[in-house]
């Protein structure tokens, strides 16, 4: 399906590729246009803050020609849309029109050039995530061609070590020929269950960064499952408190209970006081395992997805939770 981009009487410089010179802006846009939108769903009292400099930094690296900017006649930015992609799965976020200029289609203009990004990038998969209280965000994705599925749910529990704690190997304590080997095992049993998917970019680049870690499950030399995590703070203003998960992959769901007891003990070994995991509830089973041990749900998203480039979701019995925000 092709997106026609809409074009602006007044003059508009974009997109260009976004860089760390660009953080402040980004961070100023990011922080106003949310917090105007949560005062319009009746949130008043909330603001959003801005966001840690190293996730914007992971973000626009991630993202890299997908790391998009538009700035106006004055030269000050007007919209930002991070594009990604891990083989064939594409997704974007964040993505926002400065408060003052939104209801002038600029919205459609960065969305519209995200998805043709993507598609240039042979991306099979084309989503995103919104509020599911916000109808007006969900009917603006609607009329351009996104479809809603289901609900991504932010479950977090204490960091408890529990009497039987898997052991578990980091990505970070191996050497960088062992790192490459690990990386490349990792690829083949995620492809093995989730033809397209690669996840390898963004374990490097966490590991470079030093923003978090790859927690790996092995067993009889094949990995049985991992965990992409990150430790740093996602608010510019907090310290970290939480093992954040960002992509996982389970062969099963005995694997899956594993891997949260090996994320769990992680945590509890660095003092980080919680462990927090966004379910996609497709992963019923998944879901039910969170539950029973105990955590909470503190957040919900939509997950929308472009019509005729749905998620390829894993074969039966596996379990693959890809985070689509920073």
């Amino acid at each position: 399906m092709g997106i026609k981009i809409w074009r602006h009487e007044r003059p508009v410089t974009g997109p260009v590729r976004a860089t760390e010179q660009d953080i402040d802006e980004l961070n100023r846009v990011f922080s106003d246009s949310f917090t105007d939108r949560y005062r319009r769903d009746g949130m008043i009292g909330v603001r959003v803050p801005q966001l840690n400099p190293d996730i914007w930094n992971y973000a626009i690296r991630d993202a890299g020609d997908g790391a998009m900017i538009w700035r106006d006649e004055d030269d000050r930015l007007l919209a930002f849309n991070m594009s990604h992609y891990s083989g064939a799965e594409g997704w974007m976020g964040p993505l926002a029109v400065r408060s003052d200029r939104q209801g002038e289609g600029f919205g459609k203009l960065i969305v519209g050039a995200a998805i043709e990004w993507l598609k240039d990038h042979n991306a099979t998969t084309i989503g995103l995530e919104t509020m599911p209280r916000t109808m007006e965000n969900i009917g603006f994705y609607g009329a351009l061609g996104f479809l809603p599925r289901y609900l991504t749910v932010t479950m977090s529990s204490p960091s408890v070590r529990r009497s039987i704690s898997p052991r578990y190997f980091l990505l970070g304590t191996a050497d960088a020929s062992q790192q490459n080997e690990l990386l490349e095992r990792c690829r083949r049993s995620l492809q093995a269950c989730a033809p397209g998917y690669d996840f390898t970019r963004e374990h490097r680049l966490t590991e470079e960064l030093g923003i978090g870690d790859t927690l790996l499950l092995e067993d009889e030399a094949r990995i049985r499952g991992f965990a992409l995590w990150h430790s740093a703070s996602l608010a510019d203003d907090k310290r970290g408190d939480e093992l954040r998960v960002l992509k996982l992959f389970a062969d099963s769901t005995e694997t899956f209970e594993r891997l949260l007891s090996a994320l769990e003990k992680c945590a509890s070994r660095r003092g980080i006081p919680r462990v927090t995991i966004r379910c996609q509830t497709f992963f019923s089973q998944a879901f039910r395992s969170l539950t029973r041990r105990g955590y909470k749900v503190t957040w919900t998203d939509l997950r929308m997805t472009l019509d005729q480039f749905d998620e390829k979701l894993a074969v039966a019995g596996a379990i693959l939770l890809s985070n689509w925000e920073i």
